[in-house]
């Protein structure tokens, strides 16, 4: 199994982003595909997540109304698209596999290698 995250870059702040997280090697219904970050310095934080089995999603507080999460089967791909970016967005965004949603590290049971999203004032 492996998940390739991309999509990070530099833009300004107001800007958006789309990031992409590709499955391949597995989408069991029981999988919910997580999204979190971590910024230098700080602890990995979550972001959102998106349920195989009927497409649920699920937000921290501070990112509703301005990340959605969706999905393309086909692909089998979950997207993170990120609006009105502020500075304080700058993190490595990373998606996870796991059976929960927000789980801690040990309730991931794989990982994207990450992707640098840099927000400039």
């Amino acid at each position: 199994v492996q998940l390739q995250a991309s999509g990070g870059g530099l833009v300004q702040a107001g800007d958006s982003l789309r990031l992409s997280c590709t499955v391949s090697g597995r989408a069991y219904s029981s999988d919910v595909v997580n999204w979190f970050r971590q910024a230098p310095g700080k602890e990995r934080e979550f972001v959102a997540a998106l349920r195989w089995s009927n497409s649920r999603t699920y937000y921290a507080d501070s990112m509703k109304g301005r990340f959605t999460v969706s999905r393309e089967n086909a692909k089998k791909t979950v997207y993170l698209q990120m609006n009105s970016l502020k500075p304080e967005d700058t993190a490595v965004y990373f998606c996870g596999i796991g059976s929960h949603v927000s789980p801690p590290p040990s309730g991931i049971y794989y990982w994207g290698q990450g992707t640098q999203v840099t927000v400039s004032s």
